[in-house]
């Protein structure tokens, strides 16, 4: 099936006009506030849709997908932990930390944990955050280029990652924050769009509708309980954290033009992950299933049977059944969600090392701008080369949030609850928690009942910091 110049057209289109948004806010940005939090005048609905955007991303159009096809509708579930993410933070987040972030203009996640620890927790979960999100900016980049790759044969990997890379890196570098919260506010309803008036209804009909659905898989696909106590807790305790820990997020919860404000966009973002955006697309996911099953890949190397990467079964479906012009739109839906993500793990990289490693941030002038620019720019140069030697999606995005969400989030819970948390605490849980869950990861050990390693990394991180948070002399705190 070769592209069509109609969709290539729109796909280009839709391409130019993100980098047209760059270019706008680009002379409307003044100073590091406006860069890195939007001028902390924004409102729910655009924080909200890019909370979202940011959270679901090419995880949802490559990792949700490939939960349809290989368990069905119950891989919804994933998503459901993303609410409790969500509203856990309208409860004990957002109103701790949005009055102090308000009064002392924080730019970045680390500039709260200075405030309750000191200087050198912030610096190395600085540094622990920089190193994830340019693991993130990679993945998101390539979970764009093996989608344009499957989708679009004439698109190899390589070519595909340096046309997602640059257009991603070059708005984002030019607009800042508000470049990428409001392109993401488009994105989001151009995804939501084109699933509910394309994907969705296009889908159904190619596979014959439910009765084929009923005849081609087991029974287990269309249940809501087809899922193991292990999946429940390894999505809870991979997923409920970042929503503490996240820089994206604490960039926008500084974005927002009050505390009431913040908590409704995170309202609103945890609905549309589940049910909406959930539901969505494990439904798609299944519906490939049906077409692979049902032998509509055979045409192009994938019979019933075959060996096929649950991940791609999404794409190759949407290949199959989308008409001329439709083919550009869904697309350009889809690579929205995974361009809403890259875009906010770049600038969430760049506020790490502008503000919090090099200590560069709050300054008003343009030069100071360009100076977050060119921070943002080499970080964006920087994800693209680690795009191209990366073989896996979420290779490197696994061992990066493993480290972050295992090394950071005791600490958070630390700041939110304690009176006066330690300091080398701080420092302990990051270093032991992060260290215990890459080096399970890398060394490829099994955890018991199938658990995920970041409980193992989350246990020893809490452990090392209720220790010296209970025994350490107030004298050996580390000094700020």
């Amino acid at each position: 099936m070769s592209i069509h110049w109609l969709d290539i057209t729109i796909f280009a289109s839709y391409l130019l006009a993100m980098l047209g948004v760059g270019f706008y806010f680009m002379k409307k940005n003044n100073s590091e506030e406006d860069y890195y939090v939007g001028g902390r005048n924004m409102s729910a609905t655009h924080i909200g849709l890019s909370v979202v955007a940011t959270d679901v991303g090419g995880g949802f159009s490559i990792g949700l997908g490939g939960l349809g096809f290989v368990m069905g509708i119950s891989g919804s579930w994933m998503l459901f932990t993303g609410l409790i993410g969500a509203w856990l933070s309208v409860v004990l987040l957002i109103p701790k930390v949005y009055p102090i972030a308000r009064k002392h203009n924080f730019l970045s996640f680390p500039d709260a944990l200075k405030f309750h620890y000191n200087k050198n927790v912030a610096i190395i979960a600085g540094l622990i955050s920089l190193i994830g999100y340019i693991g993130f900016t990679s993945s998101q980049i390539l979970a764009g280029a093996k989608l344009a790759s499957a989708t679009f044969p004439e698109i190899s990997v390589s070519n595909a990652v340096i046309i997602m890379g640059i257009i991603a890196v070059v708005y984002t570098v030019l607009g800042g924050i508000k470049a990428v919260i409001y392109t993401d506010t488009v994105q989001w309803i151009l995804l939501l769009g084109g699933l509910i008036f394309i994907g969705i209804p296009l889908g159904y009909n190619a596979i014959g509708g439910w009765e084929s659905i009923e005849t081609t898989l087991p029974s287990s696909y269309a249940s809501i309980t087809n899922l193991t106590w292990q999946d429940i807790v390894n999505w809870l305790i991979t997923i409920v954290p970042i929503w503490f820990v996240g820089m994206t997020l604490y960039q926008r919860i500084y974005a927002c033009k009050d505390e009431k404000t913040a908590k409704t966009a995170w309202r609103v973002a945890g609905l549309f992950e589940w049910p909406f955006m959930a539901f969505m697309g494990v439904l798609l996911g299944l519906f490939a299933k049906v077409a692979f099953e049902q032998g509509m890949f055979s045409e192009i190397g994938y019979a019933p049977g075959s060996d096929l990467d649950p991940e791609l079964g999404l794409p190759l479906f949407l290949r199959q059944i989308l008409p001329v012009g439709l083919m550009g739109l869904m697309m350009s839906a889809y690579f929205s969600a995974i361009m809403s993500t890259a875009d906010s793990c770049l600038m969430a990289a760049s506020g790490n090392l502008t503000n919090d490693i090099l200590n560069k941030g709050s300054k008003s002038s343009k030069k100071q701008i360009r100076f977050s620019q060119l921070i943002t720019l080499s970080i964006g140069v920087l994800a693209i080369l680690l795009a191209t030697k990366m073989n896996e999606v979420l290779e490197l995005m696994l061992y990066s949030y493993a480290f972050m969400v295992s090394g950071l989030f005791i600490p958070v819970l630390g700041m939110l609850f304690l009176k006066k948390p330690n300091p080398f605490a701080a420092i302990i849980a990051m270093i032991s928690g992060g260290l215990t869950t890459l080096t399970l990861l890398m060394l490829e050990v099994s955890i018991p009942y199938d658990l995920d390693a970041n409980i193992v990394g989350i246990l020893v991180s809490a452990m090392g910091f209720i220790l010296i948070q209970k025994f350490a002399e107030p004298k050996q705190i580390i000094s700020s």
